[in-house]
């Protein structure tokens, strides 16, 4: 599958002998000061498991554009609806998004902001199902969930502006509570709760997170991984915005917190990015990677403040807080239909496998702000884990990983090789010295293109007598991409 439909891939070329940073760190260790990675899934991402790289390169891939998967071309949505979240629960996926109109004539706002609600059994045919929950020019036959802009209390106007939900997977959190959202109000975000979705309640008065810049895709999940609630939202480098004046200054960028019960956040950080240049930061889209939960992907839009045109980049992460961060857009403003006006190229929260698409991860991102009759959401497709890889060309190339042990039987792949290109593995000892029967004379090439496949070596592919033991990992590629590996 080409993932370079849209515009170019980019490369970052890696010195010849070069050694990188070992800092991966992450999980518990049966030898002191080694991680153990069980049987998780590891991506090419950044350099953060290698301890030396020669004759490779990082690439960057765009993914594919595919269908427009929604309009909103509803009385009560228009041409500035934003903002899109889409969720998945037991083969039923769920979309959120801000229902808005810009009058271009009176050059005001047509309606109150209106949280709309769609469903999908496919990810791709959305039904705007007919709620009932929310009277509009007199009729409640409507996809609203919610609707805001109107009213005061407590100084502070509810908006349920951006309005953004996850399905919570908490073990802990109750029936009553399985959906959480973050909302902004004048001063800050405020916490919703939901039991079905669908129906939604306040669970804070007033703001639960106050230091920021809330006109945004202000989000939050629970981190399986690390057992805690983490949010992100944008700010301004030289200060927040003032709750009276709303005068922010300086640079929009993204801040991070954590929590344990939704509603207390601490350790609050702004994020740092690795050799990335300081930009304008709007929404951050991070959310952690289903197939390696234990990382976190982000797509943030930048912004151009002359222009007010908006691209995505592409984000990784490790703790959360620290990003490598590419510097070009993964959804060019070129890229197909009406992406090249005022904040019209957004990517939505959402990064899902869909029924029927193996091998795929999906994305989402709008197009067609302030275009009449509404605005658009479109899909595009990712190979799975497919975000980075470590590229060979014509003459080999070789990867050595850092210590880690690991709890699998066999050794699976992501891979794809060129027209004589090949892949082998050798696993060696603590000392960097080949085991038994998994040296690289003994690995059998894989010369093809997969999303999951064993490495083998003449003995087969079992890895089982190797659990527990200090490992590394040498790949050595020729004419090919490695996305992933993983110890099954």
């Amino acid at each position: 599958m080409s993932t370079d439909l849209i515009g170019s891939t980019m490369v970052r070329r890696l010195v010849c002998g070069v050694a990188v940073g070992f800092l991966w760190g992450l999980g518990a260790s049966s030898f002191a000061g080694i991680p153990d990675i069980g049987t998780r899934r590891e991506l090419f991402l950044d350099d953060a498991f290698l301890v030396s790289v020669r004759g490779l390169e990082w690439r960057m891939h765009l993914p594919e554009a595919r269908e427009v998967v929604l309009t909103c071309d509803a009385a009560w949505e228009g041409n500035t609806s934003a903002y899109f979240t889409v969720l998945e629960e037991g083969g039923l996926y769920r979309m959120y998004y801000r229902g808005s109109h810009f009058d271009e004539k009176s050059k005001r706002t047509a309606h109150p902001e209106y949280v709309c609600y769609a469903e999908s059994r496919d990810g791709i045919r959305w039904v705007k199902p007919e709620l009932g929950l929310v009277e509009i020019g007199g009729s409640t036959s409507n996809n609203v969930v919610l609707k805001g802009g109107e009213g005061e209390k407590a100084g502070e106007v509810e908006l349920a502006h951006n309005f953004t939900p996850f399905l919570d997977t908490n073990p802990s959190a109750p029936k009553a509570e399985r959906f959480k959202a973050l909302a902004g109000i004048r001063t800050g975000l405020t916490a919703y709760v939901s039991g079905d979705g669908v129906n939604w309640r306040k669970s804070s008065q007033g703001a639960v997170i106050r230091n920021g810049a809330f006109d945004s895709q202000n989000l939050a999940f629970w981190d399986v991984d690390r057992g805690e609630y983490r949010a992100y939202w944008r700010i301004f480098t030289a200060g927040v915005a003032d709750a009276v004046t709303w005068k922010p200054s300086g640079v929009r960028t993204i801040r991070t917190a954590v929590s344990k019960d939704f509603v207390r956040w601490e350790y609050s950080t702004d994020l740092r990015f690795r050799d990335a240049p300081q930009e304008q930061l709007y929404t951050n889209a991070v959310r952690p990677y289903g197939r390696a939960p234990h990382v976190f992907i982000g797509f943030p839009t930048r912004y151009q403040s002359k222009t007010q045109q908006v691209e995505p980049v592409l984000m990784s992460s490790r703790d959360g807080v620290e990003f490598k961060r590419w510097p070009e857009a993964v959804i060019p403003i070129s890229a197909p239909q009406d992406r090249d006006g005022n904040r019209s190229n957004y990517m939505a929260n959402a990064m899902l496998e869909l029924p029927g698409a193996p091998g795929e991860i999906s994305v989402y991102a709008t197009e067609a702000y302030y275009k009449g009759p509404g605005s658009r959401l479109r899909r595009f497709v990712y190979r799975a884990d497919g975000f980075v890889s470590l590229r060979a060309g014509e003459k080999e190339g070789e990867a050595v990983s850092g210590h880690f042990t690991m709890a699998g039987g066999a050794l699976s792949v992501n891979a794809k090789l060129g027209a004589g290109g090949a892949l082998r593995v050798e696993l060696q000892d603590a000392a960097g010295r080949a085991y038994p029967g998994f040296s690289l004379e003994d690995s059998v090439p894989f010369g093809g293109d997969s999303v999951e496949v064993k490495v083998g070596w003449k003995g087969g592919s079992d890895v089982s007598s190797l659990k527990g033991k200090p490992l590394r990992v040498r790949w050595v590629i020729q004419k090919g991409d490695l996305y992933s590996f993983r110890f099954e």
